[in-house]
This record gives C-alpha cells, sequence and structure tokens, in this order.
C-alpha cells in the first residue's frame, strides 16, 4: 500500500470516528469551564418559590466555582429525567425513588451531596396521614379515596403501596389521584376530601395543629440531593460542588448565610454514594409505578 493510499484510509477511519462521537450523545465531552452550569430544580408550575429557595445556594456555588449556573425548570419528574439523559442539564435537586429510576438508565448520574434534614440527619421518612377523628384501619383497606403526591415522588405511590402491603392491603383495592405537593394532600385531608394521604412525615407533622395524624411510617430513605451529570461536568467541577457544600456549617460559621436559603437545604449536607440507595430499591424491587389516577 503506497504511502497516500495509506494516509487516506488513516484519514477515512478517524473522520468515522469523529461522527460516532459527535452523534452520539451518551458520549457527550464535559462542558467548557466558561460555559454556564444548568441546574435543574424540583418540578413545579410556579416557578417563583423555586428560585427564592435555590437562589441563594446557586449563588454560593457561582462564587466558590466562578462559573455561570442557570436555572432550567421543568413540570415533571419525567422531563428532568429525560433532559439529564440527553445532556440539557447538568445538575440536578433529586429525591431518592427519581435518582434510582435516573440511575438505572443512566450509569453517569453521580450522587453528589445529600442535604440533611432540620433534626440534622440525612435522611426522611414517608408516611400515610388521616384526621385524628376519622380512625380508620389500614388493614384490609378498601374502596377508600387516597391523595398521592407525584407518579415519582417517593412519598407517593411508591411509599403508600409498600405501606399498605405491609398492613394487608393494596393500593389496587382503593382509589387514588396525584396531587402533586406535599402540602397539597395535607390540606386536602383536612378537608375531607380524601380519607388518606400520603407524604414526607416532617411536612404531615406540620399539620398536626389541624388534626392530621401519622399511621405509619416507611424506614429511613437517602435525604434529596444533588446529581451531577458525569458527561457534561467534569471531575473536578464535581468535586468542587461536593466539597463546598459539605464543608458548610450550619451551626455556627455558616448560620447566619444558610438561613437564607430554602427550608429543605439549609441544615448542611453530607457526601453522597450510590450504595446510600439500596433501601429505595429494595422497596421498590420491581414495582411499576402507574402515572394515571385510579378514581
Amino acid at each position: 500500500m503506497d504511502h497516500r493510499r495509506r494516509s487516506g484510509l488513516f484519514s477515512l477511519i478517524i473522520c468515522c470516528a469523529l461522527l460516532e462521537l459527535l452523534s452520539c450523545p451518551c458520549r457527550a465531552v464535559a462542558q467548557p469551564q466558561t460555559s454556564p452550569i444548568r441546574f435543574a430544580p424540583l418540578p413545579m408550575e410556579n416557578r417563583e418559590p423555586l428560585v427564592l429557595q435555590f437562589r441563594p445556594m446557586i449563588e454560593f456555588l457561582q462564587r466558590k466555582l466562578q462559573r455561570e449556573i442557570v436555572f432550567d425548570f421543568s413540570e415533571s419528574y419525567d422531563n428532568i429525567l429525560e433532559k439529564f439523559q440527553t445532556n440539557k442539564i447538568d445538575l440536578a435537586y433529586l429525591g431518592p425513588l427519581p435518582y434510582v429510576e435516573l440511575r438505572a438508565k443512566d450509569g453517569q448520574a453521580q450522587p453528589l451531596i445529600h442535604f440533611r434534614e432540620s433534626s440534622g440527619q440525612p435522611k426522611y421518612t414517608c408516611a400515610i396521614v388521616a384526621l385524628a377523628d376519622n380512625p380508620i384501619q389500614l388493614h384490609a383497606l378498601k374502596d377508600k379515596h387516597i391523595a398521592l403526591t407525584q407518579p415519582l415522588s417517593t412519598c407517593g405511590y411508591l411509599s403508600v403501596h409498600g405501606l399498605l402491603q405491609e398492613q394487608g392491603s393494596s393500593l389496587a383495592n382503593n382509589r387514588y389521584r396525584y396531587l402533586d405537593k406535599h402540602d397539597a394532600v395535607a390540606l386536602a385531608v383536612i378537608r375531607k376530601e380524601f380519607d388518606l394521604g400520603g407524604l414526607k412525615t416532617a411536612i404531615g407533622k406540620r399539620y398536626s395543629h389541624m388534626g392530621l395524624k401519622i399511621l405509619v411510617e416507611t424506614p429511613p430513605f437517602p435525604g434529596f440531593g444533588l446529581i451531577g451529570n458525569q458527561r457534561t461536568l467534569s471531575p473536578e467541577t464535581l468535586q468542587s460542588i461536593q466539597q463546598a457544600l459539605v464543608a458548610l456549617d450550619p451551626e455556627n460559621a455558616d448560620k447566619e448565610m444558610l438561613a437564607r436559603w430554602g427550608r429543605s437545604i439549609r441544615y448542611g449536607a453530607i457526601k453522597a454514594t450510590d450504595s446510600d440507595y439500596q433501601t429505595i430499591r429494595r422497596y421498590k424491587a420491581d414495582l411499576e409505578i402507574p402515572t394515571g389516577n385510579k378514581e
């Protein structure tokens, strides 16, 4: 083979390899250090509360990283997960179930930190609630109206299904509706629009003065956290985000600053790993979570 023929063949191989890399989103390379980091907060229609909750943290990370961070809003967890897999977002605030669903499809989703709860623990539980003056036996429960959060909310279908199974009951024998927010679930039960509701235990306890009662709780699940996209963020950037948040001292040096952060992210953080989510994986097993209501 002469020199020109070998050179042409080599060029063809290089071109094919480049085309394959460019056409495959799963092989995207980390963004340039000057490009904004795209951050996905919780999926909510009302964006103003999200900005108020997360902007102080975003501004803190921008100072630490010397890099702009922009909000990327979504209407549902499914939307966030799809954007993550197609490299349209770089950093996401996710509960344990959405993360487990994402990781099952995308091995490049890296847990960075778990935020601590107001108790100081990086874990929380979900609960089934009812009105204290409306005694309900969960065993052999049938034809009750149950309020749920979102299909991919950890305290939604997943937790209520598991808790009812432990009590000898099933969601299949009852009616349920997704109401999106935990507070909406609590208020719907208080207004007697539903017999029962599934929500985060800590949120349910906020409404105890209005007659809401915790009936049963799940085992502790890992707290909400930040999940980084290893395809679009460099290892150095991911590590810097993790270290900056873990180093915060909510009891002393950083207490005043953190008081301005949202209620769910102001109590400090710990490092996270994928193995932290085994409890959720055992709880879910092969459960298929329906996306529609049963009324």
